[in-house]
Order: C-alpha cells, then sequence, then structure tokens
C-alpha cells in the first residue's frame, strides 16, 4: 500500500472560550493546515455552537486534564501527521500556525513557539515584576541542567503553544493529566535527544475568561514532575 501523505493538523483545545473564539477565529490560517478539530472539555458558554457553525468537528473530552486532551487528539491522527496545538484564548499568536511546518520539513522532533527567546515578547515584559516569566525561566534551566545531552538551550519548556508528531508523542508516552504535559513532553524529548526547535512568538493578553492554571499548585506539580523525571 502507499504510504500516507503527512498531514498537519490544527488542534483546538477549549474549555468555554467562546470570547476568544469570536475574537480570533477569522484570523487562523485554515489554508495553511491540512485539517482541524477541537478537543473540548464540556464547554456551556457557545463554544460547541460556534463550533456547529464553522463546521469544525469536535472530539468531546470526559474526563479533565490538559494532558488527556492531548492523548484524545492523537488518536484521530496517523502516525506521520503533525499536530499543531493551539488554546483560542487570544494569548497565542495565530501568524505562528505556519511557522511550524517549516521546521518539521527540516526533520524536527518538537517544535514550540518560545515566548522566552530573542525577539520574542512575554505577557509580562510589560510589567516591574514578571513572577510567571521568572518561574518559567527557572524551570526552563532545571529542564536544561538536568537533561539536556546535545542541541541549543531550550527557552521555553512549557510554553504549550507546540507541534508534535504522532509518532514521536507515542515514542517518549508522556502521561500527565494536566498541565505539566509540555514539561514533561520538553523534558522527555531531551532525555530522548530529539531535535528541538523554537522560534519566537508574541504572546498576547488573554481574552475573556480566566486561566485554569492557578500559580502555586501549578508550579508544585511542575516540581513533582521534575524530580520524578530525574529519578526515572
Amino acid at each position: 500500500m502507499p504510504k500516507q501523505k503527512r498531514k498537519f493538523i490544527l488542534v483546538l483545545l477549549t474549555l468555554n472560550e467562546i470570547d476568544g473564539l469570536n475574537a480570533i477565529f477569522h484570523k487562523i490560517p485554515l489554508k495553511e493546515v491540512d485539517e482541524i478539530f477541537a478537543v473540548d472539555g464540556g464547554s456551556t458558554d457557545g463554544t460547541l455552537e460556534f463550533y456547529k457553525e464553522h463546521k469544525i468537528k469536535v472530539v468531546k473530552q470526559k474526563s479533565r486534564g490538559r494532558g488527556e486532551a492531548f492523548r484524545i487528539a492523537m488518536k484521530e491522527a496517523n502516525d506521520d501527521d503533525v499536530l499543531i496545538f493551539f488554546s483560542p484564548d487570544g494569548n497565542e499568536d495565530t501568524k505562528d500556525i505556519p511557522k511550524f511546518k517549516k521546521y518539521f520539513e527540516k526533520d524536527y522532533d518538537i517544535v514550540i513557539a518560545s515566548r522566552m527567546m530573542k525577539k520574542s515578547h512575554n505577557e509580562e515584559d510589560d510589567q516591574t515584576f514578571k513572577w510567571r516569566k521568572w518561574a518559567n525561566n527557572a524551570f526552563n534551566l532545571m529542564a536544561n541542567v538536568a537533561f539536556r545531552k546535545k542541541g541549543p538551550y531550550i527557552t521555553d519548556s512549557i510554553n504549550g503553544y507546540r507541534a508534535i508528531s504522532k509518532k514521536v508523542f507515542e515514542k517518549i508516552k508522556p502521561s500527565s493529566d494536566g498541565y505539566t504535559i509540555e514539561y514533561e513532553m520538553t523534558i522527555k524529548g531531551l532525555k530522548n535527544r530529539l531535535k528541538i526547535g523554537e522560534f519566537p512568538t508574541h504572546e498576547y493578553e488573554r481574552v475573556g475568561g480566566e486561566s485554569y492554571a492557578k500559580s502555586i499548585p501549578t508550579g508544585i506539580k511542575f516540581l513533582k514532575l521534575f524530580f520524578k523525571e530525574l529519578t526515572s
């Protein structure tokens, strides 16, 4: 049988993001991807109706957790397909979507839109105290020092705006249920000496709603994951 053509799939991760969808969906360059679908965690604010109106396939997520959403999305793809994970909450720049493809054409395994490297912009850059950015950079340093065996320094190990092929995802088998899924993917990518690429992105302010990731509890989970990977 002939080998199936690799597809680039845009995955929208949502839980009550109608404000963000209304504000930015028209900016998404749909012609730059081969397929688009949403993984929704049970929205009740009109998000599902928005998808129906715009003929977007929805895969419903019955159990909570961002990590579970990643695994659900992977079940919808073929082995060679690349999934670009995008949260339509206003933070992530839609203009970056085509940039992921260029890296996979050069055989990268994981590609991250970085809020930390030169020419990027973090949401907290205009603030005096950049608590979240400083914490993220601390986790970046820990991951690079402990696990990087080759390749460039990873500047944004945590950011969820990233792409990965199903084949690579199944190779590293990330098991996190919640917001540590991306950090686990990066760490396991470093441990397996995968080719990880980054490009600078502009992080904007969130549109409507609020983040479900609370800083202190989420930070503790990151620490637990780090030490788990360090001892495994």
